[in-house]
């Protein structure tokens, strides 16, 4: 999942860096990653969940017969969980898909496990090897999200990796094809 962190640029000078730093230099606390302008003194930063891997935003999932947009769904859930409480976001070193991993936190909870365990996203077990207790809980949170039929878990839906790389449930075809003839 796609995590936006909204940062204020306050000048270079504030944040210990010189400035007649180069782009490759950093402070001790700073990192580096894409960002965009929000406008001219906020940017946005994306992170990728430590060890979650939730729904995409355009994915669609299936309950009987028709689609229903559970990526987005999982968006809103994120968006609102971060919108009422303080979000503490601690980098891991690693990086997917050209952006950073990071360990999330909202109101003290991990949101990659509240993810899991509203059935938005699926844990990553090649992630979670060095933290074995996470593992564990994203498991059973994932177990339990799916024995309650939450989210995603009540229909079909396609793997997050594997609905990035093009596989689609038969609906997702179906709205495709209607959405393109108009």
């Amino acid at each position: 999942m796609r995590l936006i962190a909204t940062l204020l640029l306050f000048g270079t000078s504030s944040c210990g860096v010189p400035p007649n730093a180069s782009a490759g230099q950093r402070d001790h606390d700073g990192f580096e990653a894409q960002a965009r302008a929000i406008d001219g003194d906020t940017i946005a930063v994306d992170f990728r969940l430590f060890g979650a891997d939730a729904v995409e935003r355009k994915a669609l999932c299936a309950k009987g017969p028709s689609c229903w947009p559970c990526g987005k769904a999982a968006q809103d859930f994120a968006s609102k969980l971060m919108k009422r409480e303080p979000v503490s976001i601690r980098l891991t070193g690693q990086q997917s898909y050209g952006r950073p991993i990071a360990i999330v936190d909202v109101g003290g909870q991990d949101l990659g496990e509240t993810m899991i365990a509203a059935g938005y996203a699926v844990p990553t077990p090649n992630f979670l090897k060095t933290d074995p207790a996470r593992a564990r809980r994203y498991e059973a949170a994932f177990a339990q999200a799916e024995a309650k039929h939450l989210g995603v878990h009540g229909g079909e839906f396609i793997e997050p990796s594997r609905w990035r790389k093009g596989t689609r449930l038969s609906c997702e075809r179906r709205e495709r094809f209607r959405s393109e003839e108009r």
